[in-house]
């Protein structure tokens, strides 16, 4: 565990519409080949050198350039680097997909793109001066800037939307998409469209991940068992594995006796953060 360190760092106030959290990310290791779970979409810095590639779980394979953006994510999916690494990045909402990228998150799921496409040649600026940082904190304030430089700002109605979406999906294990159509007022149709747009899936694919991530951290800290869960919305146990297998890429007994070191920095980092962000982020 002591050759990978991964370092959290919670957004301002006004930056957590936009911004799920900051991370800093080390490995003191030749070559890092991990399986990272599904998640929301990620702006990430490499600022090591060497080169870098992600494969996604519908089978693409795509290189990570200096600095990219991952697409949001319908399952687990493997990163493999030259090492030793060093990235800084931050996971995006998407109210903050919608203000810094502006595309239909559907177009990018499972996919990585170089982030001067979107952002042009100046944002290697910004990944010098990260690299020039001495300290995780300055790398996250350098960060942050950028962020508030590149955004919109203010209340948008993607930000409403999406904290809709977000309370329907923390408010229930099993979330129900009526539900979620009552209480956003629009029709169900409307619903799935803005769904995507934002979230790369339509509601079903997002209860299904969420659900199962939260599985996961129950099952790998030993606060639910496999019983207790499969009375929140899987219909049985192969379910439940299938399930948990294919949004973190580990099965339930795998959580709990042999998780890879990313999950296990990942998950216990990100329950100790329970109350200062939103449980979609702290709780999967």
């Amino acid at each position: 565990m002591a050759d990978i360190q991964l370092d959290y760092v919670v957004p301002d106030a006004d930056l957590q519409p936009f911004v799920t959290l900051f991370y800093h990310f080390k490995a003191d290791l030749p070559r890092f080949d991990d399986v990272e779970r599904a998640d929301h979409a990620q702006l990430r810095f490499r600022l090591s050198r060497g080169d870098g590639s992600y494969h996604f779980p519908d089978g693409t394979v795509q290189p990570a350039p200096e600095v990219h953006v991952v697409g949001p994510t319908s399952g687990a999916m493997r990163t493999c680097a030259d090492g030793p690494v060093e990235v800084s990045g931050m996971g995006l909402q998407p109210a903050g997909w919608a203000a810094l990228l502006g595309i239909d998150a559907s177009a990018m799921l499972n996919r990585a793109i170089d982030g001067e496409l979107f952002f042009g040649t100046a944002v290697r600026h910004v990944s010098d001066r990260m690299r020039a940082a001495q300290t995780t904190a300055e790398k996250v304030a350098i960060a942050a800037a950028f962020v508030q430089c590149s955004i919109a700002g203010g209340e948008t109605d993607a930000v409403t939307f999406a904290r809709g979406i977000d309370a329907w999906l923390a408010g229930s294990p099993s979330p129900d998409i009526e539900d979620l159509v009552c209480a956003t007022g629009l029709s169900r149709r409307q619903v799935e469209r803005r769904c995507n747009a934002l979230y790369g899936a339509p509601p079903k694919l997002l209860a299904r991940k969420y659900r199962a991530l939260r599985a996961a951290v129950a099952l790998a800290n030993g606060s639910a068992t496999l019983d207790q869960l499969l009375e929140v919305g899987f219909y049985d146990q192969s379910h439940l594995i299938r399930e948990v297998k294919q949004f973190t890429g580990l099965t339930p007994g795998q959580l709990r006796t042999e998780p890879n070191q990313l999950a296990q920095l990942t998950m216990a980092q990100r329950l100790a953060l329970g109350g200062r962000v939103h449980p979609i982020i702290s709780d999967t």
